[in-house]
């Protein structure tokens, strides 16, 4: 089926795209925020995907894409790195607006620091494996950065989230993978991975996904609260020129 891996592009993306015109959600207004945030995100994990498709750390099986390719990556996995990311930061926005999903700054923290610990110890253990241990340090090393450099006060909210979201996760990576079909859209040299899956889910791709997740996040937020100071800034200066 050729058209399987853009169906699963659309399926991603297109119940979180209808609701996000919701008169009580209104994700449409931050639109703008967003593709500031995931356009950049996209051509760094596209650099990314392009060498490690290159050093055969996966592939794409043909049988599955269109045939549309741009340097070297199907257009559905350019795809991917805009459908995913909007799907989870339409997630975050929607669960943040209606629930408490806040942690204690010390809960935050210690989470992070086990998490980055365990994370960086595996990755360099398993340095000889390229996918373990690129995913596994690079995620370590922005969990500490938005947490003890940038001290984000989202972190907590974002890993309930992201719990949240690794049930479709598994739904969607679990059909690239090949849950339920005779060979998989995407191929993994298991040399370059710990071999350890959820189902036919490399382990790697729960980490890869989490750090694509909270980059997209940290870019949005980052926009959105830029666009809201200007806007405040504007009514502010607006009714300064207001003659009394």
């Amino acid at each position: 089926m050729k058209t399987l891996y853009l169906l699963v592009d659309f399926f991603t993306i297109i119940i979180p795209l209808l609701f996000s015109f919701h008169p009580k959600i209104k994700f449409y207004k931050t639109a703008k925020a967003f593709f500031k945030a995931a356009i950049p995100v996209a051509v760094l994990f596209v650099i990314w995907d392009a060498f490690f498709t290159y050093w055969g750390v996966w592939s794409f099986n043909p049988k599955y894409l269109i045939g549309i390719y741009v340097f070297h990556l199907p257009v559905e996995e350019w795809l991917f790195f805009i459908c995913i990311p909007f799907s989870c930061v339409f997630t975050y926005y929607c669960l943040d607006r209606f629930y408490n999903l806040s942690w204690k700054p010390k809960w935050e923290s210690t989470f992070c620091i086990v998490l980055s610990v365990c994370l960086l110890l595996t990755g360099l253990l398993y340095r000889n494996r390229l996918y373990t241990s690129a995913t596994f340090i690079s995620t370590a090393f922005i969990c500490l950065l938005l947490v003890f450099v940038i001290k984000v006060n989202w972190f907590g909210k974002a890993v309930s989230v992201y719990g949240v979201l690794l049930f479709p996760f598994l739904i969607v990576n679990g059909i690239l993978t090949g849950t339920g079909l005779q060979e998989p859209v995407v191929r993994y040299n298991d040399a370059e991975n710990l071999g350890i899956r959820l189902l036919t889910i490399p382990v790697e791709d729960i980490f890869y996904g989490f750090e694509l997740f909270l980059l997209n996040l940290l870019l949005y937020l980052h926009f959105t609260n830029k666009s809201k100071s200007y806007k405040k800034q504007a009514v502010h200066s607006m009714e300064e020129t207001v003659p009394v």
